[in-house]
């Protein structure tokens, strides 16, 4: 089978498309014939190589796809052949601790479709059966495809470990890539004040359209946490996204109101921040690390989803034999959204 990725890790010199064999669902699972797939940021970090992470070569990058059931393996249920499903990107174990009570986010074994697996930039994926969900009506394939793992991811960091409540004040660091778009709009969602903080207005009137109340611009001069300290009304912001990491952490942190919490869902600028404890302890604010999310958190999205109270954003789409210049578009200053491949029947 073909599929896009890599042969060794590296840089984006590095892509190419591979040859992997066809997959066979196993046990409890199920074979996708993907009509559209995704990158994400991780895809990056995948390529790159994570520490600890092994990653079998040639791998097929990608986590998030749509298409339809292709084939059961033994004991799958839940799932006929000819659905429409859009998967869940995170695989968990089902019978350690965490999972049995539920927590599946928290299982030691957890797993993630493209960084621990064979990816969905290919005509063909397999997956457990509990993590396909009939797509949504009104979700193209396209849409389907870019939202699994972003809104998961959002939905977790904010409405569960950032424990985002009406009236309170939530600020989002950074105004690019595919989870902020979907941070804005879960926020709006639960009735929270939102405010976007970029080091330029590039995307404003983009953010500002998902739902954000206010957009601030931060640089040397106007460092940060005193943007944001004048935003909130001197008052600080009740949760603050970052998913940037190590330039602008320690500033989200002095920017949090008493009892606030910093929500880390990445690292894409550097994963090694010095901060002030001071701060913490005095305000008795926290930082709170999040990724993916339960299955149920999942539902609970997709639900959102389904009913248009939240909506993909797509910055490009194009087709799977432009996978290569597809991806490229993580440099692009522009970049606004998920990164969508189709996938034809004749892949």
């Amino acid at each position: 089978m073909r599929g896009f990725g890599f042969l060794e890790h590296g840089d984006v010199d590095r892509l190419r498309f591979v040859e992997v064999p066809e997959p066979e669902p196993g046990p409890g699972e199920v074979r996708i014939r993907l009509r559209a797939a995704a990158f994400n940021r991780l895809d990056r970090f995948t390529l790159a190589g994570i520490p600890g992470v092994p990653v079998a070569l040639p791998h097929v990058l990608g986590s998030d796809g749509a298409g339809t059931v292709d084939r059961l393996g033994p004991g799958a249920v839940g799932v006929r052949e000819g659905d429409e499903v859009l998967l869940n990107p995170g695989i968990w174990d089902g019978v350690c601790d965490a999972c049995v009570a539920g927590n599946e986010a928290l299982c030691r074994n957890y797993r993630i479709v493209g960084e621990h697996t064979q990816g969905t930039a290919a005509p063909y994926v397999v997956v457990p059966a509990r993590n396909v969900h009939p797509r949504p009506e009104r979700l193209s394939w396209a849409e389907a495809a870019a939202v699994p793992l972003v809104f998961q991811t959002a939905w977790r960091a904010i409405a569960t470990v950032g424990a985002l409540r009406a009236g309170e004040r939530l600020a989002v660091i950074g105004s690019g890539g595919g989870v902020v778009p979907a941070v804005i709009q879960i926020g709006r969602l639960l009735g929270a004040r939102v405010v976007v903080a970029a080091r330029s207005r590039a995307k404003e009137a983009a953010v500002r359209g998902l739902g954000a109340d206010e957009f601030v611009v931060f640089d040397a001069d106007r460092p940060l946490d005193r943007v944001l300290w004048a935003a909130s009304e001197k008052r600080g912001f009740d949760v603050v996204f970052d998913s940037v990491g190590a330039p602008t952490l320690p500033r989200s942190i002095r920017a949090l109101a008493r009892g606030g919490r910093a929500v880390v869902v990445g690292a894409t600028a550097g994963p090694v921040a010095e901060i002030d404890v001071r701060t913490l302890f005095w305000r008795q604010a926290s930082i709170r690390g999040s990724t993916m999310a339960d299955a149920g958190e999942f539902r609970e999205v997709l639900g959102h989803l389904g009913a248009g109270r939240l909506r993909a954003v797509i910055d490009s789409v194009r087709p799977l034999d432009e996978a290569a210049e597809a991806f490229r578009r993580f440099e692009a200053p522009d970049l606004a959204g998920k990164i969508v491949l189709t996938v034809p029947a004749g892949a």
